[in-house]
């Protein structure tokens, strides 16, 4: 009987030195789907006969622009932007109107929701035309508007609620320029990882995920897409998270 699976594609993920993004090239590298992996970060990545490394700094375009043109020569149709930032050096959600500052806007809007676009304007205008293509960035559920009920983190709700709506725009500029691509955001669910470390005094164990759980959830997620889905954003479990 004839072999009538697809070929194995190139994935990419921005943020592989993260703990969702680690899991993410480790287990897309595993994959007979998958050809070949390149695992971008900061700092060190997963390592691997299938995956190629490389470095960006998602506050620096010109890093950006960089790592895309590397990629010429097999150019990923699985492209993951797992970045994103919470807190840090005076920087932590705040609990109030009070709380906020122009400096953690900035921040949180440059790390959260420019530096995927950028990624996306680099990667995406080097893509394949015809074909399957997957762009997803890991949102949160916080940055949904209508399921808003609590409040605060005003500065990391905007920005996953703006991160939203530019996936929304590069699906509909994608569906222009190939019928099959897919751009959507992603909700990993909590995930036991140095962005939520300080916040998981009050999650239930069952609902605190390994990154490698998170990870597995997300891939099959991707995988059940369709370019009907574009434009969404998704749920850890696949189900669709109201903007």
């Amino acid at each position: 009987m004839m072999n009538t699976s697809p070929p194995p594609v190139a994935a990419c993920i921005f943020g592989a030195s993260g703990g969702i993004g680690a899991a993410l090239a480790a287990q897309l590298a595993a994959s007979d789907a998958i050809s070949l992996v390149y695992a971008g970060g900061r700092g060190p990545v997963a390592q691997g006969a299938k995956i190629r490394p490389f470095t960006f700094d998602l506050e620096d375009e010109a890093s950006i622009a960089s790592a895309a043109r590397a990629m010429d020569d097999a150019p990923p149709r699985i492209i993951i932007v797992a970045t994103g930032l919470l807190h840090g050096d005076d920087l932590r959600p705040e609990k109030s109107l009070r709380d906020q500052s122009g400096d953690a806007y900035a921040r949180l809007f440059a790390v959260n929701a420019t530096g995927p676009a950028l990624i996306a304007k680099h990667m995406l205008m080097r893509a394949p035309r015809q074909g399957r293509l997957v762009f997803a960035a890991l949102s949160a559920r916080v940055g949904s508007i209508s399921d808003n009920r609590l409040g605060g983190w005003h500065a990391y709700r905007a920005s996953k609620a703006a991160l939203n709506m530019i996936v929304r725009n590069i699906a509909i500029e994608l569906a222009r320029i190939n019928p099959e691509a897919i751009a959507v955001t992603l909700h990993p669910g909590t995930v036991d990882s140095g962005l939520s470390q300080p916040f998981q005094r009050n999650v239930a164990p069952e609902k605190l995920f390994p990154p490698e759980l998170s990870a597995r959830h997300l891939l099959s997620v991707i995988d059940g897409l369709g370019p009907e889905a574009s434009g969404q954003c998704y749920g850890w479990d696949g189900a669709v998270i109201p903007f």
